[in-house]
């Protein structure tokens, strides 16, 4: 059974990992049927789970019409979240952004489709440019306050933007964002540089989607077939995130889970949740099958040898000021050589 965690500096508890249900319907080509649909979620509820993360603009409204479908006479045991910010309507520029107009038409939508009259976690889905942040969080305050929305969060969005904001609704008593979406995996750790230093500063949870490399580290290219022949069949798409360094990290990947008896999927989710209490995965399945194999992460103990192997084959470089402030002449020089004497806080 899944265990669970607090949500920020909240008292909110979700599960430690989250269902994404980006696959969930068909409007835009490709994804689950409702019915599916439904046994995914039927799946995960039943391991205990109970984090539900989607979006308005996922297949145009109807991945949250089926979910509300689902959640009906189980609403209040599910923690849902769902995001507002991208294009509903190209047509008309008021459809998207992070402005006072979009986020309540956008609310009011999302209500209507899912069937309820309160969402748990708002999501500001992206950045917004336009739109100062100062008008955005007084807006989600507003929210709040009305009881249509209990928890916000932010999502692909620049560290500076998200400090910005949090001291801002601190200063002036708003809501805080409790939670930080973003991309982590073992092939993409550059949040390391500024955003999840910022998430620990500010206390917040940090969902991480695609932990498992769109694919990559499932060992969808290094164990069922030669990368080429996978590149042909998978066209552009693929190309981006199969490069030889990423292909040396889902090899490795791929090696742990055969020493440890498991998938890879479940070594490369493990390594996320493995990284602290903060930290909940975000997995997609269309299949029963799919969704069975990632819960299982969960029961994946990796040993302090395996993360150093992983930690070592997919390291960054942290950049500038991060390692010129960490060479130890700028160290000498910031804390003096008696910094070998200094016991600094945590």
């Amino acid at each position: 059974m899944l265990r669970y965690r607090l949500l920020g500096k909240s008292g909110l508890r979700v599960s430690e990992i989250c269902l994404g249900t980006m696959s969930f319907g068909q409007n835009w080509g490709f994804g689950a049927d409702e019915a599916t649909s439904h046994k995914v979620l039927d799946t995960y509820a039943a391991r205990g789970g109970n984090f539900l993360d989607t979006a308005n603009k996922y297949h145009n409204g109807e991945t949250e019409e089926i979910l509300g479908n689902w959640l009906e006479g189980k609403r209040d045991r599910m923690v849902v979240a769902t995001k507002y910010t991208l294009a509903m309507d190209h047509s008309d520029p008021n459809t998207s952004g992070n402005h006072r107009k979009n986020l309540v038409r956008s609310v009011e939508d999302s209500l209507k489709r899912m069937k309820t009259d309160y969402i748990d976690l708002l999501w500001v889905h992206a950045w917004d440019q336009y739109t100062p942040y100062e008008e955005t969080m007084r807006a989600l305050d507003d929210l709040v306050r009305a009881g249509k929305v209990l928890y916000i969060g932010i999502s692909d969005t620049p560290a500076w933007v998200v400090s910005a904001s949090n001291t801002l609704a601190e200063l002036r008593g708003w809501t805080q964002f409790v939670g930080l979406q973003i991309e982590y995996s073992l092939l993409q750790r550059t949040p390391e540089r500024d955003l999840l230093p910022m998430a620990k500063h500010f206390g917040m949870s940090v969902a991480a989607w695609g932990p498992l490399g769109g694919g990559v580290l499932t060992g969808k290219y290094t164990r069922h077939a030669e990368p080429k022949d996978s590149l042909r069949s998978q066209g552009n798409a693929a190309r981006g995130r199969t490069s030889e360094k990423n292909l040396e990290i889902a090899r490795t990947v791929d090696s742990i889970a055969d020493e440890l008896g498991v998938t890879s999927a479940q070594v490369a989710t493990a390594w996320v949740h493995a990284q602290g209490y903060p930290y909940i995965p975000i997995i997609g399945a269309r299949k029963v099958e799919q969704i069975e194999d990632s819960l299982g992460a969960v029961d994946v103990s990796l040993q302090d040898e395996h993360l150093k192997q992983l930690d070592e084959v997919s390291q960054i470089s942290l950049g500038f000021p991060h390692d010129f402030l960490a060479s130890d002449n700028v160290k000498d020089l910031v804390y003096t050589e008696t910094r070998g004497r200094i016991d600094g806080r945590q």
